[in-house]
Formats: C-alpha cells, structure tokens, sequence
C-alpha cells in the first residue's frame, strides 16, 4: 500500500515507460495463463474422478465449461453432477477474474493518462 506522499508524487508523475507497461503486462498474463492451466487441471481431474469420463473427454468438458460454452458429456453419478454445478459457478468467477488480469495494466494505464491530462489542464 502506498503511502500518502508517494500516491501524490505518482499522480504528479508521467506515465510508466513503455517497458514496464509491457512488464506488467506480461506478469498479468503469465497470472491469467496461470489461473487457466489450475482451473483447467481442477475441471480435467474433476471429471475424470468422478464422472468417470476418459482424460480426453474430461479435457473437453472442463475446457467447455472453462470457456462458457457448456457441457458436452452427460454424467450419471449424483457426485460428478455436483461437481460439475460448483465448476461451472467456479469457472464463471475464473472467467472474469482472467480477463480482470487480463485488462487491468491496460485500464490502469489509460486512467493514468486521462488524470494526467487533467491535471496538466489545471496548472
């Protein structure tokens, strides 16, 4: 958290250099490419347990459900049913918080750029 003065001297600052925008933006997304591949190894493991599916068949589930665009095998069992409903809940969240990594240092930087130009106005 930063302090009171240093939050004044970064809004007084220019924006960040092109290369540490583009440091940030490879951090968020090695840590949206990070979120996937878990999620993704959760939902294949998931279905392969306890829908008894085939890895191959619990990869496309898992990646269908990831992406949003829904289940591809029927499961019987009422436990893989169960957790078929908390990925999908789980995968939802996991979607907006990848693409809220995806975006933030994007975002950040245009905010940034729309304070400074502010702030330029009023001197």
């Amino acid at each position: 958290m930063a302090t009171p003065a240093a939050a004044a001297k970064a809004r007084k600052g220019k924006l960040a250099p092109r290369a540490v925008f583009y440091r940030r933006l490879m951090r968020n997304g090695l840590a949206a490419t990070g979120l996937i591949a878990v999620s993704l190894a959760v939902g294949i493991l998931g279905y392969h347990a306890l829908g008894g599916l085939a890895w191959i068949d619990a990869f496309q589930n898992a990646a269908m459900i990831l992406s949003g665009m829904g289940p591809v095998d029927t499961l019987t069992s009422g436990g893989a049913k169960f957790f078929a409903g908390c990925y999908a809940l789980y995968s939802g969240l996991a979607l907006i918080a990848t693409a809220t990594l995806a975006m933030a240092p994007i975002l950040h930087r245009l905010f940034h750029s729309f304070h400074l130009q502010d702030s330029g106005d009023a001197n």
